[in-house]
């Protein structure tokens, strides 16, 4: 079975351009809203991701919605516990396939870290 697990180096998620996110306001609060707009880079990007390093410069202080915990995404989404873990790959999948493609080392590396490759 499939466990998903963030991929160190890939920050796909850190792009936050709220063209790409049209539903932002169904599952953000309005001062969440208010703080994810204020990350977002001229590039899209969050203004918190190091492309050098591809890291987040935040991760131990980041908002509650870089987050991927049961409580999180029962209350943003309506995803139940037991349906997190192929929730969050399925997201994690797409994100990854729109930011650096479904043949990209992001997606090898990923696929190898949930179990999909051994």
């Amino acid at each position: 079975m499939a466990t998903w697990q963030c991929v160190k180096n890939c920050g796909a998620c850190c792009y936050l351009d709220p063209t790409e996110r049209p539903d932002l306001e169904e599952y953000l609060s309005p001062e969440e809203l208010g703080l994810y707009l204020s990350m977002v880079g001229e590039d899209g990007w969050c203004v918190n991701f190091n492309h050098e390093t591809r890291e987040c410069t935040i991760y131990a202080d980041r908002p509650r919605f870089c987050r991927v915990q049961v409580d999180t995404f029962e209350d943003m989404f309506g995803i139940e516990a037991e349906e997190l873990n192929d929730f969050a790959i399925d997201c994690c999948h797409q994100q990854i396939e729109s930011i650096y493609g479904d043949r990209s080392l992001e997606m090898i590396r990923f696929d190898q870290a949930v179990g999909f490759i051994l």
